[in-house]
């Protein structure tokens, strides 16, 4: 899984300067300094106005702290260190960031002209760099578009980070393709051609499960099998639909569903969990495992051979929350309005920041914002409870130039003013689609994902199939 992946981080972050270091005699790269953020005093805001504020400022992300060159989402912006990893891009995270800035457009967050122009140089920069049988890497270097190794075998093509930013080129495709303009009828070409050209039937190996990695190096040796239910659902369905390198129903059936062992009779604090996290009965994994696929796929109504993946989601949030009312580890600052575990910055024991995967089995009493709010489609007012906390009880302490930083614990006293893309990226999309269903629209009425949906045995009764 993602976190797994990401224990390394900040080992990987060594080898990144020793990569960029190396590189081509590229001018030194400038990045923009963090505005002075002015705090109001006494705030009481609206919960519209909470709501626009949060968009407006996690939209800054990708479009003001966006990569200099290719205009796509960094890893990670620190605002006590904004240099640092400046060239660094995350191709899951920027699947996010596209799809950040079509909310940002339809708000009127950003022009149009000027995203268009910036999106297609994106476009135009994902076109030239490095592809392994048409997955990119997980981290590019946005001065070449070279592969930057996330891990010594993880130097190749990563499918699950090529979904998320997939999903994110297909909305741009649909948003656009029925433009008068001929620069956006491009860009919506662009954007079809790309997502096309991934060999998504070359990660099976020619078995019924898709992996995860595909090193020129190393071949298929760090051999990891996306099986349900965590974070990758988006992959097979995107592998479904390809109309050029699709996997067939069984692939599905095997490697997600586990031949129905993705389901599960548990529940927690009364609620029914419905699937097995990662594989393990009753356990509770991070709250991504139910937000990176769903920033496209609309799970309300959405239900395949074994799973109404509607109720697993917001089931998923409700527990979360329940967890934090019931605080089993008596964290200080827990409650029905301070809530909410993923993957994120966090704390380590001596008081540095590290990063982890947070979740009820992994709870060391840090929150990270992105987990309630990107549940507010499942969780409405508890995710809006926890957005008063945030802004109208402690905007100081925990809102940047930003939006929300990406962790905090109220128990140590700690706070990282520090972003990575992977988690402000889910939460503008998420708003919008619960407020418009804007992003789920786009997504699940493009034809080739409808039919991807259907050829693995799906049946929506929100988009009639």
């Amino acid at each position: 899984m993602i976190f797994k992946k990401y224990i390394n981080l900040f080992l990987a972050t060594a080898i990144v300067y020793s990569y960029g270091s190396c590189s081509s005699g590229e001018p030194d790269i400038q990045p923009p300094k963090p505005e002075i953020i002015v705090p109001p005093k006494n705030p009481d805001y609206t919960d519209a106005q909470i709501l626009d504020m949060t968009q407006r400022s996690v939209t800054k992300y990708f479009w003001e702290y966006a990569e200099s060159n290719s205009k796509l989402a960094r890893e990670r912006y620190h605002t006590d260190n904004p240099g640092l990893d400046a060239a660094v891009i995350t191709t899951g995270g920027s699947g996010f960031g596209l799809m950040t800035l079509l909310t940002g457009l339809r708000n009127g967050y950003i022009p149009r002209a000027e995203a268009v122009s910036k999106l297609s140089t994106s476009l135009s920069f994902l076109q030239n760099a490095d592809r392994f049988h048409g997955a990119w890497s997980h981290w590019i270097n946005g001065s070449n578009g070279k592969v930057i190794p996330f891990g010594m075998m993880d130097n190749g093509g990563d499918l699950v980070e090529t979904a998320f930013l997939v999903q994110g080129l297909i909305c741009v495709r649909e948003y656009f393709k029925n433009s008068t303009d001929s620069q956006e009828l491009a860009l919506s070409q662009k954007a079809d051609d790309l997502w096309k050209g991934v060999e998504w039937n070359w990660y099976t190996q020619g078995q019924n499960v898709l992996y995860w990695h595909w090193s020129p190096n190393y071949n298929f040796q760090m051999n990891h099998k996306l099986q349900g239910y965590d974070e990758t659902l988006l992959t097979y369905v995107l592998a479904a639909a390809s109309p050029n390198y699709a996997i067939d129903k069984a692939v599905y059936q095997e490697g997600w569903a586990r031949n129905g062992g993705v389901k599960t009779a548990t529940a927690q604090y009364g609620i029914p969990l419905l699937v097995n996290h990662n594989g393990a009965s009753g356990t509770v994994g991070p709250m991504f495992f139910s937000h990176y696929s769903f920033l496209g796929l609309d799970p309300r109504g959405l239900s395949d051979d074994y799973v109404n993946y509607g109720d697993a989601t917001t089931n998923h949030a409700k527990i979360m929350h329940q967890y934090a009312i019931q605080n089993p580890k008596n964290w200080a600052g827990y409650s029905t309005k301070n809530w909410g575990l993923t993957a994120s910055y966090s704390r380590n024991s001596d008081g540095t920041t590290g990063y982890s995967a947070h979740s009820p089995n992994n709870d060391l009493g840090v929150i990270s914002p992105t987990a309630a709010i990107s549940s507010m489609p499942y969780t409405p007012a508890e995710s809006m409870d926890y957005l008063r906390f945030l802004y109208n009880e402690n905007y100081t302490k925990y809102i940047g130039v930003a939006g929300p930083y990406d962790a905090y614990s109220v128990h140590f006293n700690w706070v990282t003013p520090r972003y990575l893309a992977i988690d402000q990226g889910p939460i503008s999309p998420m708003i919008e689609n619960h407020k418009s269903e804007f992003l789920w629209k786009l997504f699940m009425n493009a034809p080739d994902i409808k039919n991807g949906l259907i050829k693995l045995g799906f049946h929506s009764t929100k988009y009639g199939f």
